[in-house]
């Protein structure tokens, strides 16, 4: 009780800061917008959401309620056109400093978060001086009642948590496109470097072996068994490349036996643990199995190592893998492209990557991709929640009730005359009431069996698009 009393105490002594900071954003509004001293604005807004974060996190420490930060995403960064400019609206500039401050700028106004930040602070006193009994009298109650009273005002609404969705499609979709611009280019230059050029050699050695055919036989014999091995050069080349695209034995076999294969063909002792109730959809394996390749790689030819494990195992409906290997350490994701580029593979399905690598190692990466086992957490879902389930057997075993007798039966005594009322209530009602009563009953009993066959088939329907959706996808209610 009595850190009840304290955590009331700070929440009212934040008074002395918040009635300044309103008489100071004020000020700082009225000359932003009043004299168009707009350079004061996004300072202004910045003070007044940091004192709202600061609420934010004191509802969340004293109360255990989350309040999401209800702020629209930021805007990027302003790209360099063509012509080496940048555009806002329709102007160019020379530098992004102008057009960033614009887009900034625009950004806080624009967001109602801001505006709502606003309001906030100017209720703050009156809302806790409102609260003061409440709080004096029953502190734990009087602070879960400001916790709702912050959340109204500070939290995430529908469009906030719908703009940063969007904008994280936006990434991954970037991403994936990035991802696949850059496979595509790797296997061009495989080709072009590789294959390509051992065909062309191998067709002006059966050019040469052609000419000398008749005049002499001894070198155009050893011409054609140099074609013929680099044919078979050429053909375990492209097989290479065609392994390097999406291997055989994923496709045929799954992740599992895939990594152990890979595994196989590592220079490193590579110890392969996989746990999976289920077999992922075939791009989640081909991700998974490609980001396996690359670390195993990085450490056989960065890292120094010697041995390597992969733990690939379901976190419920997540896959996750664990590569540990002994090298000497020291990754960084920003010092080359392999980090990233497996980043980029694994952003395509929401999955995120843990690197831990200490100078003298070992490395350890640990990569978890989201709902991607469907057959796990779909089945899940397709079960109706328990109240969901009580509602539809209650419906059910109630909805015959004012359907057939004190309805369609009810209704039948009325037509026929029928004397007795028994326990039918619509025939103890006033003559110009019965048959008002006997349609209303009728109508609640099919809208009670509509609604318990339209609450499973709605359940379902989410369940099948979640299926539909594929691995990595989320449904947002």
């Amino acid at each position: 009780m009595l850190r009840r009393y304290g955590q009331v105490v700070a929440l009212l002594a934040l008074l002395a800061v918040e009635v300044p900071v309103t008489a100071l954003a004020a000020v700082m509004l009225l000359l932003s917008f009043a004299l168009g001293v707009i350079v004061l604005f996004p300072p202004q807004v910045m003070m007044v959401r940091a004192l709202a974060e600061r609420n934010r996190r004191l509802v969340r420490r004293w109360t255990d309620a989350v309040i999401e930060p209800p702020y629209l995403p930021k805007p990027p960064p302003p790209v360099r056109q063509p012509d080496g400019m940048y555009r806002s609206d329709r102007t160019l500039y020379k530098t992004p400093r102008v057009p960033a401050w614009n887009d900034r700028w625009k950004w806080l106004l624009t967001d109602p978060a801001t505006w709502r930040d606003h309001l906030w602070l100017l209720l703050e006193p009156v809302i806790k001086v409102a609260l003061l009994p409440l709080l004096v009298l029953a502190p734990g109650r009087g602070l879960r009642v400001y916790a709702q009273w912050s959340d109204l005002l500070l939290g995430a609404t529908a469009a906030s948590r719908l703009a940063g969705q969007v904008l994280q499609l936006r990434r991954t979709r970037n991403l994936a496109a990035d991802s696949q611009a850059a496979e595509m280019r790797r296997i061009e230059r495989d080709l072009h470097d590789g294959t390509q050029a051992r065909l062309v050699a191998i067709g002006m050695t059966l050019g040469a072996a052609e000419q000398l055919v008749e005049r002499d036989p001894a070198a155009a014999r050893a011409l054609l068994s140099k074609a013929r091995e680099a044919s078979s050069e050429t053909l375990t080349e492209l097989r290479r490349v065609i392994r390097g695209i999406h291997p055989p034995v994923l496709a045929e076999r799954g992740l599992a036996d895939a990594v152990r294969a890979l595994a196989m063909d590592s220079p490193l002792r590579v110890t392969v643990d996989v746990d999976l109730p289920h077999r992922p959809e075939a791009p989640v394996e081909a991700a998974a199995y490609f980001a396996v390749s690359e670390l195993l790689s990085n450490a056989a030819r960065h890292g120094d190592a010697r041995t390597a494990t992969v733990d690939i195992s379901s976190n419920g409906a997540n896959l996750r893998i664990t590569v540990t290997d002994d090298g000497m350490g020291g990754a960084d994701p920003s010092r080359g492209s392999g980090l990233a580029g497996i980043e980029r593979r694994l952003a395509a399905f929401e999955g995120v990557m843990a690197l831990n690598s200490p100078p003298g190692g070992p490395t350890t990466v640990t990569m978890e991709l989201p709902r991607v086992l469907p057959e796990d957490w779909a089945d899940d879902r397709l079960k109706l929640p328990r109240w969901k389930a009580f509602t539809v057997a209650t419906l059910w075993a109630t909805s015959w009730c004012p359907t057939f007798p004190q309805g369609i039966v009810a209704g039948v005594f009325k037509i026929l005359g029928v004397e007795e009322k028994s326990w039918f209530l619509a025939l103890y009602l006033p003559e110009p009431w019965q048959w008002p009563a006997i349609a209303a009953m009728i109508c609640t009993g099919v809208c009670m069996y509509v609604l318990s066959i339209r609450i499973p088939a709605l359940h379902k329907r989410e369940h099948w698009m979640l299926r539909a959706a594929g691995p990595g996808q989320r449904c947002v209610a």
